[in-house]
């Protein structure tokens, strides 16, 4: 398995290797280029690849047979939606996970409560999902999760223990922030894309072929297309045999510390 770790391991060998045939019997200047060109660019996929566990392992699934999945909303609580998709979810009796950024609970404490009373999880999404935060000290990334963590305690009294990063995006410093603040890291298996795809009927075909046991879909409750979809994706994933559960219970996890 790729890891940060056995990354730098095997780059620091051929480091070694090519300065030796450099002395040897000399090689071009440019090989160092490619070099680190070809090593900047696994670090760039990693980096992405939220379920590459290149840096720390994030569970983007579960390993299971069951005909059980998991849905969860990123970027909330928004006055667009978020309600509505809660009155979906309740009318066909689903609970799910969001994934809220702790600066839109001002003003929307209501709704966040309403969420959480309504038995679905709430999980740490970062206080600003700053554009650049995965640009950030580990040290201030850590606050900022922590001032997500208060803004949702002084609604709901409870602390969140799952995180999902901003964009997706890991490397070194959200490793060690998520490793001080003692939160787990989950990630998703299915990418709705929703905020993107505007098209319903390609929105539900993409997200349908994703359909397997264990399964974790992303979407958005940020997203109209994602509200007008729903009830269909949701009433054709019972057709097919599958029960949507609670994340904490498809993952067997605690979400709150």
């Amino acid at each position: 398995m790729l890891t940060f770790r056995n990354i730098n391991i095997l780059y620091c060998c051929l480091l070694v290797l090519l300065i030796g045939l450099h002395i040897g019997i000399g090689i071009p200047v440019f090989v160092y280029s490619l070099l680190l060109f070809s090593y900047s660019l696994l670090v760039f996929r990693g980096c992405v690849n939220i379920s590459s566990g290149f840096f720390l392992p994030v569970i983007c699934s579960a390993s299971t047979y069951k005909k059980e999945i998991a849905i969860s909303f990123d970027d909330g609580p928004a006055v667009n939606y978020t309600s509505q998709i809660l009155q979906v979810l309740s009318a066909e009796k689903i609970k799910a996970a969001f994934f809220c950024i702790g600066s839109r609970i001002k003003g929307n404490e209501k709704l966040l409560k309403q969420v959480y009373d309504n038995g679905h999880i709430i999980g740490n999404h970062s206080f600003s999902h700053h554009f650049w935060f995965d640009m950030f000290s580990s040290g201030k990334m850590l606050k900022d999760m922590q001032m997500m963590d208060d803004a949702m305690q002084s609604v709901t009294g409870q602390k969140p223990k799952l995180f999902r990063p901003p964009y997706g995006v890991t490397n070194p410093n959200l490793k060690k922030a998520i490793m001080k603040g003692n939160y787990i890291p989950v990630g998703w298996s299915v990418r709705s894309l929703d905020t993107v795809v505007k098209d319903e009927k390609k929105l539900f075909e993409k997200i349908m072929t994703g359909l397997k046991p264990g399964a974790i879909f992303l979407f958005h409750d940020t997203s109209e297309t994602t509200l007008k979809v729903l009830p269909d994706f949701i009433q054709e994933v019972k057709k097919q045999g599958y029960h949507i559960v609670p994340l904490d219970k498809l993952l067997h996890l605690t979400p709150y510390a």
